[in-house]
């Protein structure tokens, strides 16, 4: 199934080229109360969301998706969670392009561990990148992000993907410079997301998957998960031996060689193997 979050917070099962709005399928999510849940409530409810979703399919109000604005599918995630230099092309064109990094010796992801972004850089594709720095290199970083469904702690690489309620296209922008990482890469729509979530059961492999992504139509990186240092069941077992994860939760698994700069007015084209395509506009 591919849920989206469309236009102001309705609720939509993607299919084709239309949305079909399943939003009184959000019924199925009890009240909260303080205090809430360190979950998205949509994440934590799922199979119940699900459930009601599929039985208002048959009878829901279908519209063309170029008619819809696309929002992040996860509002209120507790963390997101990004994994530095996973690949290994890019440690080589970062340590070779002094832009990309100050350091002149960057090293993987076996030594940087994890970083965090704020969650408030988080939007959706429809809403697109603000460069709040437009005078700094701002780079574009295509990610294949794993959206955690369950609670978990300790968990292990063979039990690791039973613990994934989905996976969407990811953009981590990133401010290039001396700062901290998670300082350079958290501005306010830094944290792209989408076009929708694709649920677990629809990718058999997120390790082979291919990703692409262009600028104005010229092709800038190119890549699959194959060839991820850390893959995802080992990010998820990873991740959680230093934090307990949460519903909700988005891991950026990192981004492949290709990086380079982008200004105001480009247009970005992100595609991944299952999981569609978002174009994403630059302001």
């Amino acid at each position: 199934m591919k849920l989206c979050r469309f236009d102001r917070d309705r609720l939509g099962i993607v299919e084709g080229e239309e949305v079909a709005d399943v939003s009184e399928a959000l019924g199925a999510i009890p009240p909260a109360r303080y205090p809430l849940p360190r979950a998205d409530l949509l994440i934590l409810h799922l199979d119940a969301v699900r459930t009601a979703a599929t039985e208002l399919l048959p009878r829901a109000p279908r519209q063309s998706l170029r008619a819809v604005r696309l929002l992040s599918p996860v509002a209120n995630p507790p963390r997101i969670i990004a994994a530095p230099v996973n690949y290994l092309a890019h440690q080589s064109e970062a340590n070779a392009d002094g832009g990309v990094h100050f350091d002149s010796n960057v090293k993987t992801i076996e030594t940087y561990g994890l970083f965090l972004k704020s969650a408030t850089a988080l939007v959706g594709p429809s809403e697109g990148v603000t460069l709040g720095f437009p005078e700094r290199r701002n780079d574009h970083e295509i990610e294949l992000v794993v959206i955690i469904g369950r609670e978990g702690r300790h968990i292990s690489k063979e039990r690791a993907l039973d613990y994934v309620a989905g996976y969407a296209i990811g953009l981590d922008m990133t401010i290039r410079g001396p700062e901290d990482r998670s300082l350079r890469k958290s501005p306010d729509s830094f944290a792209v997301l989408g076009p929708w979530l694709t649920t677990r059961e629809e990718i058999e492999n997120p390790n082979d998957l291919r990703m692409s992504l262009h600028v104005n139509g010229e092709l800038r990186q190119r890549a699959s998960t194959r060839a991820l240092l850390f893959d995802v069941q080992r990010l998820i077992e990873y991740a959680s031996s230093f934090y307990r994860l949460y519903p909700g939760d988005l891991l950026y698994t990192g981004t492949p060689e290709g990086v380079g700069p982008v200004r105001a007015g480009d247009v970005m084209t992100c595609h991944i193997e299952g999981l569609g395509t978002m174009a994403v506009a630059v302001r």
